[in-house]
């Protein structure tokens, strides 16, 4: 398939028509066509396609469709039947009315050649740079982050049925790929009764030992099957199988094989305490997904799939939110003209998916630095991060990114126990490059040290201060009986400490109350694209899935901006009374 570059095509005369007819005030589609017709091109696209072969449809009308589809949450074939009985999609799409459309595989063959060449980001990117060249969004502003678990597009399988499934996935593939070698390498008919239809929980027997016996039965076929797929004989093709390689990783995580005392090979499952097993970031959950995971989150959150992390713009305070409603109210009490709309469209800047198990506070620097190099670095970040390191506000520090979370807190036994002298109680000489303890003792040892990559300082005291000491109970545990500490270079540890002081006051967290609001987006992604649910198996088609889901929403959201335009701002659902009160108090 090749690619001549032509863009949107022109929208015929009758489209036209039809379309301002039906439509007066016009709708989603017809406004992204007539605004953002620009953000569709053929050209970045020219990378997934060849230039020999018959031409395809046009990357630009497809990408279009892809961001409309995800904008109502619809599957490939309403998608295509939209592309044929909508007129307002014909109108976006520059079709004639008669038009019969296309196929839905298009739309998933679309996606494929994306993910085979990166280009999951490459519409939600342009829309974003022109919403930049706009004055949309930018660079020193306020942006908040936030994440929300997302499930795998594959069943939940625990240790037993996924060691079942795997084998027979592998099963479903060789018969597929080789399966006159399958017929002499194993027993079909004997396979058959056993994988022929899925495993799952209504077939798997309720005994423990029947159960034991047949997770056995499941380690000695994926190993038997196993050891024929790397014989000498077998086609080297089929070890390049996906099924067959999570199948060879998977029977790894489950399964040791030894010898027991009469030299007879044991195949058995592995036990967590004594075998020990995979640590959940690498350990598969699925053979159909290999990069779904199992996570938790708090104490009744279990998922088994990926994590999803939006970021939006959010310069317009919730006290400026009120204030322009005031003054909206006032105006038409007053009977004069409304004033224009002044609150900025709040944009999603970035979104960023991860495997399940990856912590939030692992996300906090890629997903700045993609603010960064797209040039929309925020000059304040809210975000829980779940306690940032020292290393990472620094770095934020570096790009000119002011991190508003919560700091992790002294983690000492004294400070966990708010009782003795935690790190705050001992006063710092920088200069002298000294320590001084509560009781008056001085420091005896500074010591410039690198930990985990970074610069740090070790503080010790002596032993003949520290033993004697008649406070030492309350100061240390440690058997060498004298107190260390460790502490950030001077200007790391002055700004932490500042920051934990801050943090305490009511005006910090009446400020930090502006990240709350990134909840109301992912609801708003959950509402309307279903972000929370895969469509799709494997990471990177979530990517994209994600990365159009994005695209939709700030598509939806410039709409609601364009067409309130000129209007004074909505009023909230806030009772008259507190409008007053605000008044008064202003």
């Amino acid at each position: 398939m090749s690619l001549q570059v032509r863009g949107l095509p022109e929208i015929p005369a009758d489209t036209v028509r039809v379309a301002r007819s039906a439509f007066p005030q016009g709708s989603l589609a017809m406004s992204v066509r007539d605004r953002l017709g620009e953000v569709f091109a053929d050209e970045p696209f020219a990378g997934a396609f060849g230039v020999r072969g018959a031409p395809g449809l046009s990357p630009a009308l497809l990408s279009l469709v892809t961001v409309l589809q995800f904008a109502e949450d619809l599957t490939d074939r309403q998608a295509a039947a939209m592309a044929v009985r909508a007129i307002d999609w014909k109108y976006a799409m520059g079709m004639e009315l008669g038009a019969t459309g296309f196929d839905d595989s298009v739309l998933a063959r679309f996606r494929a050649r994306l993910v085979e060449h990166g280009m999951e980001r490459v519409v939600f990117d342009r829309l974003l740079d022109w919403c930049r060249g706009q004055g949309l969004v930018g660079a020193g502003g306020k942006q908040r982050t936030d994440s929300t678990h997302v499930i795998s597009a594959v069943r939940d399988l625990n240790r037993l049925e996924l060691a079942g499934e795997s084998v027979r996935a592998a099963l479903e593939a060789l018969a597929v790929v080789a399966p006159a070698w399958l017929a002499q390498a194993v027993n079909v008919p004997e396979l058959a009764l056993r994988y022929g239809e899925r495993v799952n929980g209504w077939k798997i027997p309720s005994s423990q030992v029947k159960r034991e016996r047949l997770a056995t039965v499941f380690g000695q076929d994926a190993v038997a099957l196993l050891r024929a797929v790397w014989a000498p004989t077998a086609p080297p093709v089929l070890r390049t199988l996906e099924p067959v390689a999570l199948l060879r990783r998977i029977t790894v995580q489950t399964y040791l094989v030894a010898t027991d005392t009469r030299g007879r090979e044991v195949i058995r499952k592995r036990e967590a305490d004594s075998d020990g097993v995979p640590p959940g970031h690498t350990r598969l959950a699925s053979p159909y997904d290999p990069d779904a995971r199992w996570a938790a989150k708090g104490g009744d959150l279990f998922w088994c799939g990926y994590k999803i992390h939006l970021t939006e713009s959010c310069d317009a305070p919730p006290e400026a939110e009120a204030e322009a409603e005031a003054e909206a109210e006032a105006e038409a009490e007053a009977g004069g003209e409304p004033s224009p709309g002044r609150l900025p469209v709040r944009l999603i800047t970035d979104v960023y998916t991860t495997d399940a198990t990856v912590p939030d506070v692992n996300a906090t620097a890629p997903v700045q630095e993609n603010l960064a190099t797209r040039g929309l670095a925020p000059g304040e970040h809210y975000l829980d991060a779940g306690y940032p390191s020292a290393a990472l506000v620094r770095a934020a520090s570096e790009q000119g990114i002011t991190m508003v979370t919560p700091l992790r807190p002294d983690t000492s036994p004294q400070a966990r126990a708010d009782t003795g002298y935690a790190k705050d109680a001992f006063r710092i000489d920088w200069k002298a490059r000294q320590v001084r303890c509560p009781e008056g003792r001085t420091s005896s040892g500074w010591y410039p040290v690198r930990q985990h990559g970074h610069d740090a300082i070790v503080v010790d005291f002596a032993r003949s201060d520290c033993r004697p000491c008649p406070a030492r109970e309350q100061c240390t545990a440690s058997r060498r009986g004298t107190r260390m500490l460790t502490l950030q270079p001077r200007e790391l540890h002055q700004a932490l400490t500042a920051a934990r002081t801050e943090q305490k006051t009511d005006t910090w967290q009446a400020k930090y109350a502006l990240r709350a609001g990134i909840e109301g987006t992912i609801n708003q992604a959950l509402d309307v694209t279903g972000i929370r649910r895969a469509r799709y198996r494997g990471l990177p088609k979530v990517r994209l899935q994600h990365a159009f889901s994005a695209a939709a929403l700030n598509v939806i959201r410039l709409d609601a901006h364009w067409s309130t335009e000129g209007t004074p701002p909505a009023l909230s659902r806030a009772s008259r009374l507190t409008h007053l009160s605000y008044r008064l108090t202003a």
